[in-house]
C-alpha cells in the first residue's frame, strides 16, 4: 500500500488528543494499519454495513487510504489497555453551513454493547460543537445496530443517500443530524 507519510496530520479535524476515563482519540498513522486490520478482520464487524466485505484485506486497504486521506481520520484506544479498539472519522466539513459529518466508526466485537461507542461519540461531538452548528451522520440503510446507537443519541433523521466510496457502488444510507445543544 502506497501511503503519506507515518507523522500525524495535524488540523482542526485531527484534535491531537481526545480522552475520558474509557477510551483515547488521537490521529491515526500509517504505522496503526496492522493493528487496525486485526480488528477489522472480524467479518461480523461488517456483515451490516454498506460494504461487508471491508474485513478483506484488500478492501481494508482502500478503507484505510481512504480514512488517511480523509484528513480527519482518528484511532479509538481502549485506556485501561492502550489497544486499538476500532476508528472513526469526521469528514466533509462544510464551513459556509457550519456542519461535518461523524462516521466510519467501528469496534472490535468485544467493545460491543459496552459503552465504548456512547464514549466517543461524546468526546467526538464535544469536539465538534467547539468548531460548527450540526453534526451529520450517514449510516448503512440496513445497519440496524449503527440506527439504534445514533437514536439513543438524540439524532433526527433528515433523509436518504446514495454514497459511493473509493469507487463501490452506490448504497443507500440514511441521513441524521445532530444539532449543537
Amino acid at each position: 500500500m502506497s501511503a503519506p507519510s507515518s507523522t500525524p496530520p495535524s488540523g482542526l479535524w485531527h484534535p491531537a488528543h481526545l480522552a475520558d476515563n474509557r477510551v483515547t482519540l488521537t490521529p491515526l498513522r500509517v504505522d496503526d494499519f496492522e493493528s487496525l486490520y486485526a480488528v477489522a478482520a472480524d467479518p461480523l464487524i461488517w456483515e451490516q454495513h454498506p460494504n461487508p466485505d471491508r474485513y478483506r484485506r484488500d478492501v481494508f486497504t482502500t478503507f484505510f487510504a481512504g480514512a488517511m486521506a480523509s484528513g480527519g481520520a482518528l484511532v479509538i484506544r481502549e485506556l485501561s489497555s492502550g489497544a486499538i479498539i476500532g476508528s472513526s472519522r469526521f469528514y466533509d466539513h462544510r464551513p459556509a453551513e457550519s456542519t461535518v459529518n461523524i462516521g466510519y466508526t467501528f469496534f472490535a466485537r468485544r467493545c460491543w454493547g459496552q459503552g465504548y461507542n456512547p464514549a466517543v461519540k461524546r468526546l467526538m461531538l464535544g469536539w465538534a460543537f467547539q468548531h460548527v452548528a450540526q453534526v451529520f451522520f450517514h449510516v448503512g440503510a440496513h445497519n440496524l445496530r449503527s440506527q439504534i446507537a445514533l437514536g439513543r443519541l438524540g439524532v433526527e433523521k433528515t433523509g436518504e443517500l446514495e454514497v459511493a466510496y473509493l469507487g463501490e457502488p452506490p448504497r443507500r444510507n440514511f441521513v441524521y443530524r445532530l444539532r449543537r445543544p
